[in-house]
């Protein structure tokens, strides 16, 4: 089965971008040849097709949940109702993404992996807070596990 490792963010809000940033980490890795990576920016209606084009789509997004920075977790989000209430900026985008995708095809099973920033601050910045930045190893990690639960199914 094809799957697509989609990151969402802004890189220039800082660790609001740490979906982008996860994807260019992943550009050295190794990855199974049926997998893609793709740097969705700060998602939206552009990346409709992506979502009926693979059954398979393991996202990683920013979140301010007031969990500790860099704090990762996995959700299994059916609906777009189940993702967190606080993705980041772009989440209002996203979510109407889905609710369109849903009503014109089935939606892809979908993986997503979260990684919790504080709000975010007034100022660019192309640079992650040290938290944010070590959790990439970690999310890295969870990608290759929901890869191979993948393949054992």
């Amino acid at each position: 089965m094809k799957t697509l490792i989609l990151g969402i963010g802004n890189i220039l809000l800082g660790d609001e971008g740490i979906g982008v940033h996860t994807i260019t980490a992943l550009e050295d890795k190794t990855l199974p040849k049926n997998v893609d990576i793709l740097d969705g920016g700060t998602g939206g209606f552009h990346l409709m097709s992506y979502f009926r084009e693979y059954p398979h789509i393991i996202m990683i997004d920013a979140t301010m949940d007031e969990r500790p920075p860099g704090t990762v977790s996995v959700l299994k989000p059916r609906f777009s109702k189940d993702f967190p209430k606080s993705l980041s900026a772009h989440d209002i985008g996203l979510k109407d993404m889905i609710d369109s995708v849903a009503l014109l095809d089935k939606l892809p099973e979908i993986d997503l992996i979260t990684v919790s920033i504080e709000l975010l601050t007034e100022g660019l910045s192309l640079d992650l807070t040290p938290p944010v930045k070590d959790s990439i190893g970690e999310v890295i990690e969870k990608v290759y596990d929901l890869l191979s639960l993948k393949g054992k199914q």
